[in-house]
């Protein structure tokens, strides 16, 4: 496994309730400034290979969101909260280059990414992995509801393992050998603990107006989607949902990749935002 990337904080942003978020900062170079959002069961460690690629080319900034890592929590956990989060911190790094960032998130930190969108004017491009709200009435759609009673059954037990097993297998579409390896890892232990977390998240993916897609359909700033070839066919249609509906909106696909392309195709991914973020 590659180091965290990189290893301390570089600054504490206050968000809108007081919560303090930690913010990473590493690179340099002409290229636009960019923001990267984790998603759930992670933390800014997840950006341990594409931050470094970005890095070498413009100023890079990853964060820690509420309640993980090195960032606080403060206040009742929601949606909109983080959103603020995200906000907050786009509005101060913007101050400090002078200039909008562009934000990129993955999978819930995608769809989190709107939203901030939506809250400032600080963000001036979004790029999101395979974050938009799941279309309902498919039918190979995900019961959502009954896998977030299974995890929080399993939250309850005090079995943080099942919970992040659970989640990744039906929610992100992991098989279950990368599960096995993901499992064995020293990695495992660190996403384990975060069972709480992707609980109350799915509880918000799935039920919070801030994260739904009429909301999430107002965002103005240029979109681009992006999704993997052999990711299930429900996140696809997601992605394509929200794009009808979206007024700058572009999509691509990374041929091979799942639902975590910054982990095993870094280079399309990083090519990917790179063309879009510097208006290529």
């Amino acid at each position: 496994m590659n180091p965290p990337f990189p290893h301390a904080p570089s600054r504490i942003v206050t968000s809108r309730d007081g919560t303090p978020i930690a913010v990473y900062s590493d690179g340099g170079g002409p290229g636009a400034p960019v923001l990267l959002i984790h998603g759930t069961g992670s933390d800014h460690t997840t950006w341990r290979v594409v931050a470094p690629l970005l890095a070498a080319e413009r100023r890079v900034h990853s964060l820690d969101r509420r309640g993980r890592g090195a960032s606080g929590e403060t206040s009742g956990y929601t949606a909109g909260r983080e959103a603020d989060d995200i906000a907050a911190v786009a509005e101060e790094l913007a101050a400090v280059h002078g200039t909008p960032i562009a934000v990129v998130g993955h999978s819930l930190g995608g769809r989190l990414a709107l939203a901030g969108a939506l809250r400032t004017a600080a963000i001036t491009r979004v790029v999101a992995y395979e974050g938009a709200p799941g279309p309902r009435g498919r039918a190979d759609a995900l019961d959502h509801e009954a896998l977030l009673a299974r995890l929080r059954a399993h939250l309850d037990a005090g079995d943080h393992g099942a919970v992040l097993s659970a989640f990744l297998l039906e929610a992100a579409g992991l098989p279950a050998d990368e599960l096995a390896t993901f499992r064995a890892s020293g990695l495992w232990p660190l996403r384990a603990a975060t069972a709480p977390q992707i609980v109350r998240e799915l509880d918000a993916a799935l039920h919070d107006e801030a994260l739904g897609r009429n909301a999430l359909a107002g965002v103005t700033q240029p979109v681009l989607q992006v999704t993997g070839s052999r990711s299930p066919a429900r996140f696809r249609a997601a992605v394509a949902a929200l794009h009808a509906r979206l007024a700058d909106g572009r999509l691509e696909t990374i041929e091979g990749a799942r639902h975590a392309a910054h982990h095993s195709h870094p280079d399309a991914f990083a090519s990917a935002l790179r063309r879009f973020v510097d208006g290529r």
